[in-house]
């Protein structure tokens, strides 16, 4: 037991009861909910060694941190960050990559809850990376999927990280890329992401995973009109989620229409047939059934070698990626281009110039700094 000092106040009246000093007083760290382990990684800057080491050991306090510094937009951060992973890719690849998406309120979190603890059951670890939209507004995220997935986030085979969309497109995060291979590093075998509600354009997950399932709910009509043809056709599956109950019925009758809708568009996955299936993450029906799939699908894709090109294409879109985002950086980085940005803005505003001319001016300046440079 931890021993408690105690004092009594000065502004007490006398013969009072004495009051405990607080935590100061406290020597024994492993009361109430004071974790010595955290305590010590949080004391110190984890150096380059101890965070390779604490990922490749499965230690969750260390891969959060060491994901917090691939998310940093701290400049000292990123080549710590970039050697880190470096180090660990070795580790990475090992996993299997599923996408889930879907309109909003279709229940991602609660399915990827109960799939994810079917899996833990069986044996797999599982790491979830749920990606919140940003406000426009506010540029404040909620993050509350740890909440939403009470039970899987207290499971030790579990690991779940919620990240800001931040303003990137296709329902992830700028970083998930890295974020995934972190995961990967620290020994998960399957790694679920889950983007925000999508629309038309939202679908850059596709080049992130080998396996891509679009979630709707029953009432195809308003769903078709909210998704269009867009996110369908990049879908490996189509789940119809919420088939219990009195909903049943319709749910069987919203997979008749996507199975028939289907039937029009090129599969997502060469050799692949796009089906849709009935699951309920309430009831926990459908989800071995989906797991099945899942792995049929990795099965059947290892031995054609589309699922060696789809990961070999997954590398080029990050490094894409990684050539926009490293572009977009230094251009509103650079001085030149800050020092006239104020003047030509306000000639687009005037109506002086066009937005097309001013995108023009600003890199004629840019590359005129560079050559000269």
């Amino acid at each position: 037991m931890a021993n408690y000092t105690t004092s009594t106040p000065e502004w007490a009246v006398s013969n009072s009861s004495a009051v405990m000093s607080g935590i100061e007083g406290i020597k024994d760290t492993t009361v109430g909910n004071i974790n010595p382990n955290r305590v010590a990684h949080r004391k110190k800057v984890l150096t380059e060694d101890e965070i390779v080491e604490g990922v490749s050991k499965g230690d969750r306090m260390i891969l959060s941190r060491a994901i917090t510094l691939i998310e940093s937009n701290n400049p000292k951060h990123f080549e710590k960050a970039q050697r880190v992973l470096q180090r660990l890719l070795p580790l990475t690849g090992k996993a299997l990559r599923v996408g889930i998406t879907g309109v909003p309120g279709a229940g991602k979190s609660t399915l990827i809850e109960s799939f994810g603890n079917m899996l833990c059951d069986e044996g797999h670890k599982i790491a979830v990376l749920a990606v919140d939209p940003t406000s426009s507004i506010t540029r404040g995220s909620i993050l509350g999927d740890k909440t939403r997935m009470g039970t899987l986030s207290r499971r030790e085979e579990a690991f779940i990280r919620p990240s800001p969309a931040g303003g990137t497109l296709g329902g992830v995060a700028r970083k998930s890329r890295e974020t995934m291979l972190m995961c990967e590093a620290a020994g998960y075998d399957v790694i679920l992401i889950e983007t925000v509600g999508v629309g038309q354009s939202e679908t850059i997950v596709r080049s992130m995973v080998d396996f891509f399932m679009l979630v709707v709910l029953t009432g195809a009509g308003d769903d078709l009109q909210g998704i269009k043809k867009g996110i369908m056709e990049l879908a490996d599956a189509i789940v119809v989620n919420k088939a219990d109950g009195d909903n049943l019925v319709k749910a069987k009758v919203t997979r008749g229409e996507y199975e028939r809708m289907i039937e029009f568009i090129r599969p997502a996955t060469e050799g692949w047939p796009t089906h849709a299936y009935l699951a309920s993450a309430a009831e926990k029906t459908g989800l071995p059934e989906l797991w099945k799939v899942i792995q049929v699908f990795k099965n059947l894709t290892t031995e054609s070698g589309v699922f060696r090109k789809r990961r070999e294409g997954q590398l080029l879109d990050w490094m894409n990626s990684m050539i926009d985002e490293h572009l977009h950086t230094i251009f509103f980085g650079d001085p030149v281009v800050n020092g006239r940005m104020p003047e030509i803005k306000e000639a687009v505003l005037n109506g002086t110039i066009s937005p097309t001319q001013a995108v023009t001016e600003l890199v004629k300046i840019f590359d005129i700094k560079r050559i000269g440079g």
